[in-house]
């Protein structure tokens, strides 16, 4: 959430200690919402010669305890600083990383791995197949937020273990030696390389961990680095420093000497740093966009975060597929990004977003299946009349769920306006509430519509596809249809790639076309203000988002 802005005797006396101290972590907390590299003791490093990149977060780091992340800001740290089996690359594919080698017994469901013989720890330690062993059981012996992650990746055991009725002991998961990791699977799975460069995959050095006790994770030195930087540096809500990693295995590939990472709470003040040279990179909420839309460094990004509407299916009117296509067609999903979001956000015409998943042949997923209930208010009219007959009703009334929030708040009264306006005897009310209590009433199915949020998990449709199984935890609205349920299940353990694909296209005209289950919003944007000097700064689609490893800094 946005915060208010500054008063300007505030930029003033920030642009005044950054003149005097440069970069460095030992500041003075200025106001008790943002912390900003600011005056100390320590003389200010210099940059001459070195790459150095500056970033904020919004947040201070949780923890870096790899068994325990489920935060973009851990999932950004930790993926910088360590590594597991995989990781990806700028176009989000999974290669070889502390693994050289990958081979696959002939039914698909036993893998084994070679760890690099050159895979070391910050300290100059080997890292070893007992390592993922300890980390991967760690995971369900702590009660991890991603625990379900393995069970997604059809580890052997794990679906079990989450339900209680095996131990985590049992994981399909075994060190044969140093450098030899054997990974058993329920049935064969397709999506098994690139969940394993998931930060919840990520190794752990049994000695190391314990000997840290309750400590680990929790300061820069009670870890232990694999990745291509390290920390050196963390100042507790103040900020972090990274340096490159010298036992990285690829550490000729990383061009960055270091990242200076600060913990600012609000774009406001992140501009004033981006704008005194403080910071090199910002993320502009929709209210800042016009300001700085023709600057040298503004750019927009495909998110592929979506917005959509959730109907409860035991409601009497929404319960009428004529009712909830009317709905769906009855609004201008353009003039909601153009004009109120103005973001970089575009119309959503399916579940999964454009940019996010090709074919095996490299076709966009979006523009292969098309613009689905993509119509005019016209027939919208239509299918409204058609469902009121088939309800029996002459009117509706419905409340919306919404996030309480200036964005949400904006896009929930254009809906009330548009669906009003062009859906004769229909009546919306809007309920703002924190998201928090927006999920617990989603989870209950205690709302009649809710503007619901989805961010991918990995990169794949099925991400966006197996939310609908009936009873799955996300479905959250008692849609239930045997068919998909049946052919989801199919998906997941088809390995012909290109027949993988083509179902999930039918899938999710299933879903929108045919049962109308839920109603696409929107696509989400990000608006970017960039120094033109950085280069190669990637956002991934899925989390962990960034990768620093290509980023450099021209001129330097």
């Amino acid at each position: 959430m946005r915060r208010k802005k500054k008063g300007m005797s505030l930029v003033i006396a920030l642009l005044m200690a950054f003149t005097m101290a440069g970069c460095n972590f030992n500041s003075e907390e200025t106001n008790t919402q943002s912390q900003t590299p600011n005056s100390g003791n320590q003389t200010a490093q210099p940059n001459a010669g070195k790459k150095v990149l500056q970033i904020y977060d919004q947040d201070e780091i949780p923890t870096l305890d790899t068994a325990q992340v489920h935060d973009n800001v851990s999932f950004a740290v930790t993926n910088n600083t360590m590594e597991g089996l995989y990781r990806r690359d700028a176009n989000s594919q999974p290669y070889l990383a502390m693994a050289e080698k990958h081979d696959m017994s002939p039914d698909g469901l036993v893998h084994t791995f070679t760890i690099r013989q050159n895979a070391k720890w910050n300290n100059g330690e080997p890292v070893t197949a007992h390592d993922f062993e300890f980390a991967w059981k760690k995971v369900f012996q702590t009660a991890g937020h991603y625990s379900f992650m393995f069970e997604t990746a059809a580890v052997l055991n794990a679906a079990a273990i989450q339900k209680g009725e095996k131990k985590p002991e049992e994981l399909g998961v075994k060190a044969l030696d140093d450098h030899t990791l054997e990974v058993k699977l329920e049935y064969p799975n397709p999506l098994l390389n690139q969940l394993l460069s998931f930060p919840t995959f990520f190794p752990q050095k049994k000695e190391f961990v314990e000997s840290k006790k309750e400590k680990y994770g929790l300061e820069f030195d009670t870890v232990l680095y694999n990745g291509p930087f390290m920390l050196t540096e963390w100042k507790h809500d103040q900020g972090w420093k990274y340096e490159k990693n010298p036992n990285y295995w690829d550490k000729d590939k990383v061009k960055l000497d270091r990242i200076d990472a600060y913990v600012v709470k609000d774009v406001s003040t992140a501009l004033t740093l981006y704008e005194s040279g403080q910071i090199d990179r910002v993320e502009l909420t929709s209210s800042f966009v016009d300001q700085y839309r023709d600057k040298e460094g503004f750019l927009t990004i495909k998110d592929p975060s979506i917005r959509f509407l959730r109907f409860n299916h035991t409601h009497k009117a929404l319960s009428n597929v004529n009712i909830r296509r009317a709905i769906n067609l009855a609004w201008d999903k353009q003039g909601l990004t153009d004009v109120i979001l103005n973001d970089g956000a575009t119309p959503l015409y399916g579940m999964v977003p454009g940019g996010f998943f090709f074919s095996p042949d490299g076709k966009d997923f979006r523009e292969l299946n098309g613009d689905i209930n993509k119509g005019t208010v016209e027939q919208a009219q239509e299918f409204w009349k058609k469902g009121l007959q088939e309800t029996g009703l002459s009117e509706v009334k419905a409340a919306l769920n919404l996030a309480d929030t200036d964005t949400q708040k904006k896009v929930g009264e254009y809906l009330k306006n548009q669906l009003e306006k062009n859906l004769p005897g229909f009546t919306l009310e809007l309920k703002s509430v924190p998201t928090n209590q927006r999920l617990e009433l989603e989870k209950s199915v205690n709302y009649d519509i809710s503007l619901s949020s989805w961010g991918p998990d990995y990169s794949d449709p099925m991400t966006y596809i197996d939310m609908w199984v009936t009873g799955g935890s996300a479905n959250r609205m008692k849609y239930s249809n045997p068919k998909y349920d049946e052919m989801v299940k199919q998906a997941k353990m088809e390995t012909d790639l290109s027949k993988r694909f083509q179902m999930m296209l039918e899938l999710e005209k299933m879903l929108l076309d045919q049962d109308v289950a839920v109603a696409p919003v929107y696509q989400e944007g990000l608006a970017v203000l960039q120094r033109p000097t950085v280069k190669d700064y990637v956002v991934l689609p899925t989390a962990p988002r960034y990768n620093f490893m290509w980023v450099d800094i021209a001129g330097q």
